[in-house]
């Protein structure tokens, strides 16, 4: 961040000024100071307590004051908790500026939408369930701010196209922040309650909680990922020529089970069977990875064991689930001539039908030691030529759906740069040059 680009930090200043555009009105609405000091102090303290235990962000205080606090006075809500600790990572102010300008105008937005819909008198008089209609329509609109600033930050600094950066934010965004909403909406009518601001507080404890739980998801996936890439890394480093080949089909079998419109459950654990298809080549020894020549027919049949070699491996990795069947049988054949079982049509599980069409069209688009790589229109129409006899024509189909929306940009994050993948290239659609 040392080198910040001139427009990003441009981008910065122009939030920061819209925050304090937002601040203007402040004075005309005679908010109590001390409601306003009160939630601001809350919520640099959990702040504060959630990042440095689960590393994680807390908005319930945050949409609280949306809901009770004229929208500039909810504004100044996160001011503390942004400018007042320490920045680890510089330039500090653009960094300190950001991460105040931000959540201010994302609360003020909330605000303006709540008030707006009549919010404020539903939290007032206690108007289930009507009260959650404003509180909803001010979660969508703060999610819809934070998003929209975010891959704006993400496309002036780090030069990603508008559409990359914005992808996926708000659907990943949307489900959390819903529930933080709900228990700042729980907060501001307890708030507003006869027991007042002591009884809003207990609010927090499920909360706190809940951020344990979600913390101890998040670590279990990080250490499933550490996993994976370690076996990764070792399978790398033995067979260097293919360096990133894992990885790049891990995506490709992304993009096929998407297309099939699989839940994102299974598709993430169709990506790690993509990404450990061949583990098993750990238990293949080296000489024979690094070949020059031709194999021979003893050669191959040791080759052809990295598929049973593999399954052994991940065997006791539960979360892998139907990736087990991937790894074992991604090089079975239709028509039954593949190995290592010779099984056919739909005695081949599905997730390996899959693996393999990727497989094969990252080994087509691919330079190896043998040949060039081929362009994805030779790949994909090779891939089609076999559909039926080799290929699943079902899984064929939609990589050659996925291509044609997407391209072909998978991101590798192999060390050496040598090994890197392809430039995009992207499939014409039907009727263009």
């Amino acid at each position: 961040m040392e080198g910040l680009p001139a427009r990003a930090r441009g981008y910065v200043a122009c939030v920061a000024l819209l925050a304090v555009l937002c601040l203007l009105p402040l004075p005309a609405t005679h908010a109590p100071w001390w409601a306003i000091a009160l939630l601001a102090a809350l919520y640099a303290a959990c702040e504060h307590v959630v990042r440095r235990r689960f590393g994680g962000t807390f908005y319930p205080v945050l949409l609280a004051g949306a809901f009770l606090l004229p929208p500039p006075a909810a504004a100044l809500v996160p001011l503390p908790a942004a400018l007042l600790p320490p920045v680890e990572h510089r330039p500090a102010p653009v960094r300190r500026l950001w991460r105040a300008a931000q959540p201010s105008l994302a609360v003020w937005g909330a605000g303006r939408v709540h008030w707006a819909l009549d919010g404020r008198d539903a939290v007032v008089g206690c108007d289930f369930p009507y009260a959650l209609l404003p509180a909803g329509a001010a979660v969508l609109a703060f999610c819809l701010i934070v998003t929209a600033l975010d891959g704006g930050i993400l496309a002036v600094a780090e030069h990603v196209p508008l559409r990359r950066a914005w992808r996926g934010l708000l659907s990943r965004s949307l489900a959390p922040v819903a529930v933080h909403g709900l228990a700042g909406l729980m907060m501001a009518v307890l708030w507003r309650s006869p027991y007042g601001p002591v009884a809003a507080l207990l609010v927090l404890l499920p909360m706190y909680v809940s951020c344990w739980v979600f913390a101890q998801y998040h670590r279990e996936r990080a250490a499933h990922q550490a996993t994976i890439r370690a076996l990764v890394q070792a399978v790398d480093i033995k067979d260097g020529y293919t360096r990133g080949h894992s990885e790049r089909v891990g995506h490709a079998s992304v993009m096929i089970a998407r297309e099939l419109g699989m839940d994102e459950e299974r598709v993430e654990v169709l990506r790690f069977a993509g990404i450990l298809h061949d583990v098993g080549k750990l238990g293949v020894p080296t000489r024979l990875l690094r070949k020059d020549g031709p194999l021979t027919p003893g050669e191959r049949r040791i080759i052809e064991l990295h598929p049973e070699y593999g399954h052994e491996m991940v065997r006791g990795i539960s979360f892998l689930g139907e990736a087990r069947a991937a790894i074992l049988h991604h090089h079975e054949r239709l028509d039954g001539s593949g190995y290592p079982y010779g099984l056919a049509g739909t005695q081949i599980p599905e997730c390996a039908r899959l693996v393999a069409v990727a497989d094969a069209f990252d080994a087509m688009t691919s330079t190896r030691s043998y040949r060039r790589a081929r362009p994805v229109e030779a790949a994909v129409a090779e891939l089609e030529r076999c559909a039926g006899a080799h290929f699943d024509p079902r899984m064929v189909a939609a990589l050659a759906r996925a291509l044609r929306d997407h391209g072909w940009h998978p991101r590798v994050t192999a060390d050496e740069p040598s090994y890197a993948a392809e430039p995009e290239q992207r499939i014409p659609s039907p009727g263009r040059p």
